[in-house]
This record gives structure tokens, C-alpha cells and sequence, in this order.
């Protein structure tokens, strides 16, 4: 079943800006209407809609962007499960007030509110460009109790689209942040999350032990639709297992939960368990029962991938009816959303019954093809899984020596304390004074060949443009300060995208930031291998050619900008592709850098008047100028 932190992700990131406004006597009403729709999601749905409703009459009177963006979120939120219209106009409504508000988490909020539509609707990809945004906001606010829900979020995606690795660095870094601000139910669901993976990577009997601590820890605070969901995924854990009665009686149980609770999209995921434990047992009349009881609930619960899980048990138990056709129907349109939302467990299992379904129907060959598929993707998913968990089990390690490591700091800082306490009685004791030198002289040689290696770290980075792994600014001008110095001659080349900001308004900041990538890729594979090359800023890059001559840098600089024109911007830019404009300069004994720069960028700025797209070429100089600086 789709996760949900306790009263979900959305509201408790509400709870988060709420906690960190300032509370005045004379707070407006509508704060204490969010406040208290926030707290009754949990238990009481249809409550908290009337009171983030009443919230928004009152801003209506009162206006307050932070607040009624607030109430959107939580509505945005009640009608995720039941009415995507208005979810979206809600979602749409939040959108509006963004250039208002004053609290900059409300925005990652508001994409984590557009990430889930997206998910429901089986848009995974869209979903997760959405909640790499709200993190990347969380990151930038340094806001971590928000950074962590939006970890959870992402994590948890990366776990239904296969890549578990990646969702379980997540997930466990969404767990640290919790435990430090001591928010235990968040973290309790995040553990949650990481026993669902567990599942999924092939680990279920780990996955139940989880999930049956949380349920004891949900009874015991009576969270009765924290317990409706974790009752479903140790169903499916059980599953797996292949304890079927077991497995019976968690969906029943979340089943009764939800109905309680009004829960609908949980009465629907309960129903489809049944329906899977029914077909397990070849009882395809109550599978398909379950199977419609669950369909008809969808059209107060939308979601695509519930509803290709559904028809998949329909499926199944239409073709244990010999009712192989109807199956076909079925399987297919589960095949299409799976495969939509890229989930490749659900895909490879619907390839599987699709086979045995089209063998019924005597189309041996069609049978044959979703058979083969069915084993290539087992197979690759096999492979995965194998891949993940001793990816997951580096990160385990890597975890695991950190925190060695720190209990070896405080070891070596304990001995350190102990080393100075003895030395203050060494008048005393001469012959344990020169033991204790001698243990003091090692502590202080392990410190500083530390120190050394920290600061060959430190120095690397900071001549390192992070972005695309080139040099920075500062290395780069370093170095042809230097070889001016030197009087080595050469040539120097100053390339700049064209109409790059245009890409980065019009496709956003995560777009621009891979096409520099690329970019900076494409330049490196087509320099010569004694070629400087590094990032000016921005779309800025610059290349230095030692001991080149005019003609032959001409030719590099006409490669490189058929490298970058080259570039395959499809998956980026559907209509226009990516092309850079180069100022070329030679350089030799007397120039100074100022000038060399200069020559470049008046290069540069004719290629730009030309019409973009080429690479010019500036005249020799050797008048002085003043030197830039290398910040």
C-alpha cells in the first residue's frame, strides 16, 4: 500500500512550519483551524476537511498567504485518495500563492503535494523530478525536519521503481534526521519504509519481523490508520512467505480498520489482498468478488497502480473460471500501467499470467513471448536484487566505519586526555614520563598525517567545480597565470553556451544543471590530453592548449564545437538542440593574464555578434593590464 507517515508526509510538513511560527495572543483563528485539521487526519478524515475548509472562510476575511497555502496543502491532501479534480484545483490554487509566501519549506511542500498526484496517476518520473526539487528546497532552506520528510517521499519512490540502493540510503538518512529532532512516530514509519524494500529486494522474513514491531508500537498509541497500513504490507510480506492464512487474516484485518475509519482507498488495497490469497488458493469465484469490490471503490480512491493490481487478481481469477478471454482483457491493461509506471516486479508478474493466460486460449506463440519476457525480466530483476543488496550492504558497511571511525576518534581523544593527565605527574616519575612521551609522540603523528590527508582533501575540493567535476575558476586561471609566468606559449579558448538562459527559464534549473554536465563531458572527450580545461561560471568554460599552435588550436576549437552541436538534446529540449560560441586567443612570452582574458572574451563577443554557433579568433596583444583576481 502507498506510505503514509503518521496523518501523512503533507500534513506533517504543515506541522513543521506550523511548530516554527511564532505563536502571539493575537494568532488569527484560521492557524488554530489548520492546526487542528493537521491533527485530525489521522483519525478523522472528514473532520480535518471541515476544518481546513473553515480555515479557508477565514482567510477569505483575514488573508494570509503562508496559512491559506497551509489549508490548501491539507485539502490537497483529504482529496488525493478521493477526487483528483479537486486535489488539482486545490494543488493549482497553492501554485498561485507561491510568489507570496514568506516560509520557503511551503514550497517543497507543495511539490511533495503535486509528486503524489503524480504517483496515483502512475507517473513515476514526474513524481520524482517533483520530490528531487522538494529536497533540493529542504536542502537549500536548511530546513531538516522537512528535509526528511521529502527524503521519505523520494526514498520511498525509489523503491517502487527498482532501485532500492539509492531508496535505502534515502530512507535511512530521512531516519537519522528524525531520531536527531526526536520524532519518534516519523521515524517508526520511515523504519516502516525500509522494511517494505526489505520485501521488495527479496528479504521478507526481515520485512515481517518489522513490520509486526511497528504494529505493536501503532496499537499501543492506538493509530488506527498507521495500523490499517502496516496490516496490509505484513500481508503481502506473509505473502511472500507463503503463509496464506496469515496472510488472510492481515488483510482482513486492515480491511475492518479502514471500513472504521472510512478509509476507502484502504478498504481497496485490503480487497485486493484478499483477491490475491483467494486466487493462491485457486478459489478464482471469491478472488474475483474481492476484485470487484475493490474496482468499485476506485471511483472514490483514484489510483492507476491500485487499479492495475486489481485488475491483475481479476485477471488470474478469470482465467481459474476458464474464462480465458475476459483474462486476457484484464492482464493487458494491468501490463500497460505497470509498465507506465516503471515498476518492474508488477510488470514481470503480469508477464508471467499473461503467459499462462494466452496458453488457455491456444495462442502458443504469443504465450511464448510474454513467457520469455516474463524470464528475462525475472531474471533481471534477480540480478538487481542481487546488485542492490550488496549495494545496500556497502552502505551498511560504509555506516558501520563511520561509526568506527568515530569511536575511534574518541578513543584516541580519551587517550590523548589520559596522555596530558600523565604528564603532569612525569616529574615524578621519570620512567613513566617517557612511556607516556613516547604513546604521545604516535597520537600526534596519526593527528597530523590526518590533518595532511584532510587538507590534500580540502585543497582538491576547493580547486573543483562540483557541478561538472572540471576545474574551478580559480585552478584553471592559476595555472595559465603560471605558464604565462613560465613563458610557455599556446592558446587560450573561452567557450560559452548559447541562450542558455532561456533553457534554464523556460525547463528549470535541474535541466540546465544536465546539459552543463554533458557539456562539460562532450569538451573533455574532444581536448587533446595536455589540455586544461575547467568551468569560468555559469555557461562559462574556458580550455587552455599549451604549446599549441594557431592553426591546430583552430581545429580543436572547431571539434569542440562540433562535439557540443553534436549532443543528442532530445530528452532535454524537444525543440531546439545545444550549441556553443568559442573566442580563441594565442598567448606567449610577455602577455600578462589580464590581457589574455580580454582577447579571449572580445573573441567570444564576436562570436556572439556573428550569429553564434562559431568560433573566433582574437588578435595577439601584449599591452599591460590590470591582473583579475582568482576568487
Amino acid at each position: 500500500m502507498k506510505r503514509r507517515l503518521p496523518a501523512s508526509a503533507l500534513t506533517l510538513i504543515v506541522a513543521a512550519v506550523l511548530a516554527s511560527g511564532p505563536v502571539a495572543a493575537d494568532d488569527p483563528p484560521a492557524r488554530a483551524l489548520v492546526e487542528r485539521s493537521r491533527a485530525a487526519m489521522r483519525n478523522d478524515p472528514q473532520q480535518s476537511r471541515a476544518l481546513a475548509e473553515q480555515a479557508l472562510v477565514e482567510l477569505a476575511r483575514r488573508p494570509d498567504p503562508d496559512l491559506e497555502l497551509m489549508a490548501r496543502i491539507q485539502l490537497c491532501d483529504y482529496f488525493s485518495e478521493r477526487d483528483r479534480a479537486s486535489a488539482e484545483r486545490h494543488l493549482e490554487a497553492g501554485q498561485a500563492l507561491l510568489p507570496r509566501i514568506t516560509r520557503p519549506a511551503l514550497a517543497a511542500q507543495l511539490m511533495a503535494c503535486e509528486g503524489d498526484l503524480q504517483e496515483l496517476a502512475g507517473q513515476t518520473a514526474r513524481a520524482m523530478l517533483n520530490y528531487e526539487r522538494a529536497v533540493a528546497i529542504a536542502e537549500t532552506a536548511r530546513d531538516d525536519e522537512v528535509l526528511a520528510l521529502s527524503l521519505y517521499q523520494r526514498g520511498y519512490l525509489r523503491g517502487v521503481r527498482g532501485e532500492w540502493a539509492a531508496g535505502l540510503t534515502d530512507l535511512r538518512r530521512a531516519g537519522d534526521l528524525f531520531d536527531r529532532l526526536h520524532k519518534s512516530e516519523e521515524g517508526l514509519n520511515t523504519l516502516l519504509a525500509v522494511a517494505m524494500l526489505y520485501d521488495r529486494m527479496g528479504d521478507p522474513r526481515q520485512a515481517r519481523h518489522h513490520f509486526e514491531q511497528a504494529l505493536a508500537a501503532q496499537r499501543s498509541a492506538g493509530l488506527l490508520r498507521e495500523q490499517a497500513v502496516t496490516q496490509h504490507n505484513l500481508g503481502r510480506a506473509l505473502e511472500n512467505l507463503g503463509d496464506r492464512a496469515a496472510a488472510r487474516a492481515s488483510f482482513a484485518a486492515s480491511l475492518s480498520i479502514s471500513e472504521k475509519l472510512g478509509y476507502v482507498r484502504g478498504r481497496a488495497y485490503a480487497l485486493r489482498g484478499l483477491a490475491s490469497v483467494s486466487n493462491a488458493d485457486g478459489d478464482g469465484a471469491a478472488a474475483l468478488n474481492h476484485a470487484r469490490a475493490a474496482a468499485d471503490l476506485l471511483d472514490k480512491a483514484p489510483d492507476e497502480r491500485l487499479r492495475a493490481q486489481i485488475a491483475l487478481q481479476r485477471g488470474i481469477a478469470l482465467r481459474l473460471l476458464n474464462r480465458p478471454a475476459e483474462s486476457l482483457t484484464a492482464l493487458s491493461e494491468a501490463l500497460a500501467v505497470f509498465g507506465a509506471a516503471q515498476s518492474p516486479a508488477e510488470t514481470a508478474t503480469a508477464r508471467g499470467e499473461l503467459a499462462a493466460t494466452s496458453a488457455a486460449l491456444g495462442d502458443y506463440r504469443a504465450a511464448f513471448e510474454h513467457a520469455s519476457a516474463f524470464k528475462k525480466a525475472s531474471d533481471e530483476i534477480l540480478k538487481r536484487q542481487i546488485e542492490q543488496r550488496f549495494a545496500s550492504l556497502k552502505v551498511e558497511f560504509e555506516m558501520a566505519a563511520t561509526d568506527r571511525e568515530n569511536e575511534a576518534l574518541k578513543r584516541e581523544k580519551a587517550a590523548t586526555e589520559h596522555a596530558l593527565a600523565e604528564e603532569q605527574r612525569a616529574n615524578r616519575l621519570r620512567t613513566v614520563s617517557l612511556m607516556l612521551a613516547g604513546v604521545l609522540v604516535v597520537v600526534l603523528s596519526v593527528l597530523l598525517r590526518r590533518h595532511r590527508r584532510a587538507s590534500t582533501r580540502m585543497h582538491g575540493l576547493a580547486m573543483t567545480d562540483e557541478l561538472t567535476q572540471l576545474g574551478n575558476r580559480r585552478h584553471v586561471l592559476g595555472t595559465l597565470r603560471s605558464m604565462l609566468a613560465d613563458g610557455t606559449p599556446g592558446a587560450l579558448l573561452i567557450a560559452d553556451l548559447d541562450l542558455f538562459k532561456a533553457i534554464n527559464d523556460v525547463h528549470g534549473h535541474l535541466v540546465g544543471d544536465e546539459i552543463l554536465r554533458a557539456v562539460a563531458a562532450a569538451l573533455r572527450t574532444a581536448m587533446p590530453a595536455n589540455a586544461e580545461l575547467g568551468r569560468l561560471g555559469g555557461e562559462e568554460f574556458i580550455v587552455i592548449l599549451p604549446a599549441t599552435e594557431q592553426a591546430q588550436a583552430r581545429h580543436i576549437a572547431e571539434q569542440a564545437r562540433e562535439a557540443i552541436a553534436g549532443l543528442d538534446a532530445s530528452k532535454w529540449l524537444p525543440d531546439r538542440s545545444i550549441t556553443i560560441s568559442i573566442g580563441a586567443t594565442p598567448f606567449k612570452r610577455g602577455d600578462n593574464l589580464s590581457a589574455v582574458l580580454r582577447r579571449a572574451d572580445d573573441a567570444l563577443y564576436e562570436a556572439k555578434r556573428g550569429g553564434r554557433n562559431c568560433v573566433r579568433w582574437g588578435p595577439a596583444d601584449t599591452q599591460p593590464a590590470a591582473e583579475p583576481a582568482l576568487a
